[in-house]
C-alpha cells in the first residue's frame, strides 16, 4: 500500500449530513486518497428513499455530489463489500448494517468516518481508526420562521395553496393568509432538506415519528409535522408552536380546587376540543407539582410539552407505552402527565399506572365535560373509573369552564324508588357546588349514563324511568311478540300485553323465563293476554306462495293494524305492510291454523284493530 494514500470508509450516518463534501472542498481529502462506500449504505439509502424518507433522498444527493467533486478533483472512489440481504436490511436499527461497514474498513486497512458515536467507538473497539465528524452546520433561522410572529400559533404550507396561519390564542384565534404567493414543491423540499440537514446530534433535535409518507420532528419549541404522497395528496408542512406559557396562578382558580390539586387529586383528566389550552394546562401543573417537590414525568408521542427541565419527558419505549411504563415505574414519579389519550391502549396504560398508585394526568379531547368519562366507559369496568378518574377539568377557550368530582356509592338511582332496585352508581358532582349532575350505572346489560340535573320533580322523574324502562323492554319481548303492548304501571312495575298463545312462552317453565326478564330490566313484569278493540271488517284475498300464506287487502288499509279471527275466535295481530299484504309462515303456530281453516272452509275474518 502507498502509504501517501490514505483510504476512507463512510458510513451512512456521515453520508446523510452532508459533511463529505465539505471535506473535499476544503481540501481535508485530496487527490492522494481514497474514498470507499459501501454497497450496504447505498443500499439502506436506496431502501430508506423508496419508502419516503427524507434521509434516503437526502443521502442519495450526497453521493451523487461526492462521485461529481471526485471526478473534478481525480479522487478515486470506489464502491465495495458484499451487497445486503433483506435480513440485514430489517435488522439495520440493530447494527447489522453497521458491522458490514466495519468489516470492510478493517479489510481495506481504512479510516471509518463516521457521525454516529455508538458506531465510532464500536470500531476504535475492533482496532480499526476511526474519526468521528459531528456537523457544525449552525442555522440561526429556518425558512419557516419568516411566517411566524408574536401571536402565530401554527403555520400551514402545503404545495399549490397560499402559507396559512393561525393567529390568536387558544381558544380565540383565526385562519389568515400570510402571501399570495403559491407555495411550490421545490420550495416545500428545499426547506424539508433544511430541517434535516441542522445537526441531527443536537439534543434539542428529535424523531419522534419516522414512516413511509409522514415524519414529525421536535425541534426546541417548534414541532414540525411533514407529510407527502402516497399519505397525504401533496407535500405539506406544518409547524406548530406554544405562544404562551402560564403558571396555575394565570387561571384564577379557587382556592377550593387548589387544595385538592395539592393534597388529594391524583386521577385527573384535563379535557376540552382541539385548542382549547389543554397542553398549556398541563405543563402549569407540571410547573405546580415541580415546585412542591415532586417528581414529574411526561409520556408524550411526540414530545412537545413546554415543561421545566426537571421533568423527563419519555416518549414510547420500542413503539409501545407499555414497554415505558415497566422503566417508569422503576424511577418512582410523584406524578405522570398522559399526552393525548386516544387509543384502547392509551385507557389501558393509564388505567394501570394509575391503579399502581402513580399520580396520573391525562390530556383527552371531548366536546363536553361528560364525553371525558364517558370515553372511559367500555374500556375499563364501570366500578373501577373513580378510582381512576377523581377530577375532571374541562376547558373552553383556554380557561377552566367545569370541574367534576367522581365518587362510587350504593344506592337507588335518582327517580327509582324500591329499595330492590339499588346498585352500585358513579356519581358525577359539579366540584365547585357538590350538585349531582350525572350518574352512571347499569341498567339491565348496558352502562348508562343519566344527566341527573335535567330531571325536574317526581313526574319528570317518573317519565325519565318510564321512557329507558319501555325502550329496554321492548328490546326484550320483541324476540317473543314484535307487536306486544307495554305500559309501565309504576317506576317498578310493568305489564305486557301479547298474544293468548305466547304467555307460557314469556313466563317460562316454573316461572323461569319471566324472572330472568325481572332480574334484567330490574322491574316486575305482569304478563297479560291482548284484547284488540275491534273496528270494521276488513275484505280480503287469501293465497298461497310456497311457504307463505298470503292476505292481499286494498291499498288504503296499508300501514293498519288487524286482528285475524277464525270462526270469531282471535288467533293474532298483524300490519299490514307497504305491498298491502300480511304475510304469515305456514311452519308457524298462526300458519298451521290458517292452513287447517283453508282446508276446512272454516271462517277467516279481518278486523281493523286500535
Amino acid at each position: 500500500m502507498n502509504l501517501l494514500v490514505k483510504k476512507f470508509v463512510l458510513d451512512t450516518s456521515i453520508v446523510i449530513d452532508r459533511e463529505i463534501t465539505k471535506m473535499l472542498h476544503s481540501g481535508k481529502i485530496n487527490k492522494n486518497d481514497e474514498i470507499i462506500i459501501p454497497y450496504a449504505v447505498l443500499d439502506e439509502l436506496q431502501t430508506q428513499a423508496s419508502t419516503n424518507r427524507e434521509h434516503g433522498f437526502v443521502g442519495l444527493q450526497e453521493i451523487q455530489e461526492i462521485r461529481e467533486e471526485c471526478q473534478k478533483q481525480n479522487i478515486k472512489l470506489i464502491f465495495s463489500g458484499e451487497r445486503p440481504n433483506y435480513d440485514d436490511i430489517l435488522l439495520a436499527k440493530h447494527g447489522r448494517i453497521d458491522s458490514i461497514i466495519n468489516e470492510i474498513a478493517r479489510n481495506e486497512k481504512a479510516v471509518l468516518i463516521t457521525a454516529d458515536y455508538v458506531q465510532h467507538i464500536a470500531a476504535l473497539a475492533q482496532g480499526i481508526e476511526s474519526i468521528i465528524i459531528k456537523p457544525n452546520n449552525k442555522i440561526t433561522k429556518f425558512k419557516f420562521e419568516k411566517f411566524f410572529s408574536e401571536q402565530t400559533m401554527s403555520v400551514h404550507l402545503k404545495e399549490g395553496v397560499c402559507p396559512y396561519a393561525k393567529i390568536g390564542h387558544p381558544g380565540n384565534f383565526q385562519l389568515a393568509k400570510l402571501e399570495d404567493k403559491i407555495i411550490t414543491g421545490e420550495f416545500l423540499k428545499e426547506l424539508i432538506k433544511e430541517i434535516y440537514e441542522f445537526n441531527p446530534l443536537n439534543a434539542n433535535k428529535l424523531y419522534e415519528i419516522n414512516r413511509e409518507g409522514a415524519n414529525v420532528i421536535q425541534y426546541d419549541k417548534y414541532r414540525i409535522t411533514i407529510t407527502r404522497p402516497p399519505f397525504s395528496d401533496a407535500i405539506e408542512i406544518t409547524i406548530v408552536r406554544p405562544i404562551v406559557q402560564l403558571s396555575l396562578d394565570d387561571y384564577n382558580l379557587s382556592e377550593k380546587l387548589l387544595n385538592r390539586l395539592e393534597e388529594k387529586a391524583e386521577g385527573i383528566m384535563i379535557a376540552g376540543p382541539p385548542g382549547s389550552g389543554k397542553s398549556t394546562l398541563a405543563s402549569s401543573l407540571a410547573e405546580f407539582y415541580i415546585k412542591k417537590s415532586k417528581i414529574v414525568k411526561t409520556f408524550e408521542s411526540p414530545r412537545d410539552l413546554q415543561v421545566p427541565k426537571e421533568v423527563t419527558q419519555y416518549s414510547p419505549l420500542e413503539g409501545s407505552f407499555e414497554n415505558s411504563v415497566d422503566v417508569l415505574l422503576l424511577v418512582r414519579p410523584d406524578y405522570t402527565i398522559f399526552d393525548e389519550i386516544r387509543r384502547l391502549r392509551d385507557f389501558n396504560v393509564f388505567a394501570d399506572m394509575r391503579l399502581s398508585g402513580v399520580g396520573m394526568i391525562g390530556i383527552i379531547h371531548a366536546n363536553s365535560p361528560i364525553d371525558a368519562v364517558q370515553r372511559f366507559i367500555g374500556k375499563v369496568e364501570m366500578g373501577m373509573i373513580p378510582h381512576i378518574l377523581d377530577t375532571i377539568i374541562f376547558l373552553k377557550d383556554g380557561s377552566v369552564n367545569k370541574v367534576y368530582d367522581l365518587k362510587l356509592t350504593v344506592k337507588v338511582p335518582t327517580g327509582m324508588t324500591e329499595e330492590d332496585l339499588s346498585r352500585p352508581i358513579v356519581e358525577i358532582c359539579d366540584y365547585e357546588s357538590g350538585q349531582l349532575e350525572y350518574e352512571i350505572y347499569t341498567y339491565g346489560e348496558e352502562n348508562i349514563v343519566v344527566p341527573v340535573s335535567e330531571i325536574k320533580g317526581e313526574k319528570q322523574s317518573s317519565n325519565n324511568v318510564k321512557k329507558m324502562a319501555e325502550s329496554k323492554i321492548k328490546d326484550i319481548v320483541r324476540r317473543f311478540d314484535p307487536n306486544a303492548e307495554i305500559e309501565i304501571v309504576s317506576n317498578n312495575k310493568v305489564r305486557i300485553k301479547v298474544d293468548k298463545e305466547l304467555i307460557p312462552r314469556i313466563i317460562g317453565k316454573g316461572g323461569s323465563t319471566v324472572s330472568e326478564l325481572e332480574e334484567v330490566i330490574g322491574m316486575k313484569i305482569d304478563v297479560e293476554a291482548r284484547i284488540p278493540v275491534l273496528g270494521n271488517s276488513i275484505n280480503f284475498q287469501i293465497n298461497e306462495s310456497g311457504s307463505s300464506i298470503l292476505f292481499v287487502v286494498d291499498n288504503k288499509e296499508i300501514g293498519n293494524n288487524v286482528g285475524i279471527y277464525i270462526d270469531n275466535e282471535f288467533i293474532s295481530s298483524s300490519q299490514i305492510g307497504k305491498k298491502a299484504r300480511i304475510k304469515i309462515d305456514k311452519r308457524s303456530e298462526y300458519g298451521k291454523k290458517l292452513l287447517n281453516a283453508i282446508l276446512t272452509s272454516a271462517d277467516i275474518k279481518l278486523f281493523k284493530t286500535r
